[in-house]
């Protein structure tokens, strides 16, 4: 087997540990010899054992004069765990196959130096582009303090995400539901806006596939949740952010369980750069915007959406008066649109998925 099939095992290891070890990176290790796997490991969940610690202790006597395969650049810094570094050197390990470098200043690079001084052969970029994207999150958070956001919608083949009536259940078939639920599992925070409440009534939770449920945030800058909204009910925790909310909203949305976050902004919006500003601060790593259509706008025309999925089912809702999937003004021109790079494509039972990258420019929705 080649270095990319090995180092594609360890990415495949590593994707296990989506939505446990947030805000932490996604890390998956192999260990080598003689052409033969004698060890396997990821990082499991936040404080863990990181990934190389646990192959190293899966590969046992055998990591001695092995090569390692590890997804991303091993730490040489004192955290809640020892070194990486230092464990590898210990275990007698001949050589590393890193295919991306830690962006995290206290390591980034200093790990793969390490190493080195010590004589072990590094070998860096195998699948690089590959791990880039598994750690897309940790990447962004760690090098601005920000959180990662992911907008994700459901539409119909004609972009609408509700019809004239305000009817939207469900517009995706139950394998698209599924992927929805999987991202909600894998980013630490989903966050709707008040309108998506009103109509829909969402829990917010992590229910077709298995997992911890993201924190739910509900951008309410007026203060119009309704107190019998299902995700007021049942005892999760939940955070409304608003600007401008009565005081005595805000004290029986208390009782409820419910934390408030006051933000500035005007009166019928939330400063949205405040609000990831404070989440960073909070540590929380990614946020997977859910809607509705004046929210999903609100993100773009900020330019604050590091990444969209839309969840297409072949259907034709039609009518001027159906719910388009973003709101707001709009691009003036086509020159304005927002375009998206590194498209994928993938089908979802009857459904397709389109996800990509939005591009900002200076004249992207000027």
């Amino acid at each position: 087997m080649t270095d990319e099939a090995f180092m594609c095992a360890a990415l495949e290891l590593a994707r296990k540990g989506e939505g446990a070890v947030n805000p932490n990176p996604l890390v998956g290790a192999v260990v080598v010899k003689d052409g033969v796997v004698v060890g396997r490991g990821y990082h499991q969940r936040y404080g863990g054992p990181h990934a190389e610690i646990s192959a190293l202790a899966n590969a046992g006597k055998d990591a001695s004069g092995a090569t390692m395969y590890v997804t991303l650049e091993p730490c040489c810094h004192h955290g809640q765990t020892l070194p990486c570094t230092q464990q590898i050197i210990a275990a007698k390990i001949r050589r590393v196959v890193v295919a991306c470098r830690d962006p995290n200043p206290l390591v980034n690079g200093k790990g793969i130096a390490g190493l080195r001084e010590a004589g072990i052969e590094v070998t860096e970029g195998v699948l690089e582009e590959d791990a880039r994207c598994t750690n897309e999150v940790f990447f962004k958070f760690i090098t601005t303090g920000r959180p990662y956001v992911h907008l994700k919608l459901a539409t119909s083949l004609d972009g609408k995400i509700a019809t004239r009536t305000g009817d939207s259940k469900w517009i995706t078939g139950k394998a698209a539901r599924a992927e929805a639920h999987r991202l909600r599992r894998k980013y630490s925070a989903v966050l709707v806006g008040v309108g998506t409440v009103i109509a829909d009534d969402p829990r917010l939770t992590v229910r077709h596939v298995s997992g911890r449920n993201p924190i739910r945030l509900v951008l309410d800058a007026e203060g119009a949740i309704p107190l019998a909204a299902t995700l007021l009910q049942d005892g999760g925790p939940i955070t409304v952010v608003t600007s401008a909310m009565p005081e005595e909203k805000e004290q029986a949305l208390h009782a409820l369980g419910a934390e408030v976050l006051r933000l500035p902004g005007e009166k019928d919006r939330v400063d949205l750069p405040a609000l990831l500003e404070y989440l960073g601060e909070k540590r929380v790593d990614s946020v997977l915007v859910e809607g509705g259509s004046t929210t999903a706008a609100s993100f773009l025309e900020a330019r604050l959406i590091d990444k969209v999925s839309f969840l297409v089912a072949p259907i034709l809702l039609g009518g001027r008066d159906a719910v388009s999937a973003v709101g707001g003004i709009g691009a003036e021109c086509i020159s304005n649109a927002i375009p998206l790079q590194h498209v994928s494509v993938k089908r979802l039972g009857e459904d397709i998925a389109i996800i990509g990258y939005p591009v900002w420019t200076k004249h992207t929705q000027s």
